[in-house]
């Protein structure tokens, strides 16, 4: 009886890199492009295409830079109380001078998109805070045993 060759192929260490830096530079590629579509479409279009490519960059942007935010060394940055500290003032504050400044529906929609960004970052600070406290508590629970 013949055996059948596996199909599978072994992924080199130099190919595997490769695949990661390619995947990593359209990532960011299409951040970037949604970046630029969802802001630079009311200079070159009108009326409902305007709209649409600026709905869809923002969601090309949304979902590429969601992506780029899980990577563990963008996570850890985005986690330490520093950058979540920045984060919470600086969106808070653009967010009330979105308010106060603009006009109408734009001012309000701004405001309240920064809002969010601002309360995420708290909400970051807060969760944090207790894990931090959570950890310092079982340091110290485990120095005190008898057994350490």
């Amino acid at each position: 009886m013949k055996h059948a060759r596996s199909t599978t192929s072994v992924t080199t260490p130099f190919a595997a890199a490769v695949r990661k830096a390619v995947a990593d530079v359209l990532l960011g590629g299409f951040f970037v492009a949604g970046l630029a579509a969802s802001t630079a479409a009311g200079s070159v279009l009108d009326g409902t295409a305007k709209n649409a490519a600026s709905g869809a960059g923002a969601v090309v942007a949304l979902i590429a830079g969601s992506r780029i935010a899980k990577k563990p060394r963008i996570k850890a940055f985005l986690g330490r109380p520093g950058t979540l500290w920045f984060l919470f003032l600086f969106n808070g504050a653009t967010a009330v001078a979105m308010y106060l400044t603009m006009d109408g529906v734009k001012g309000v929609v701004g405001a309240c998109a920064m809002g969010l960004v601002s309360l995420g970052a708290a909400g970051g600070l807060v969760t944090g805070r207790r894990a931090r406290a959570q950890a310092r508590a079982a340091r110290q629970t485990a120095a005190g045993a008898p057994w350490a």
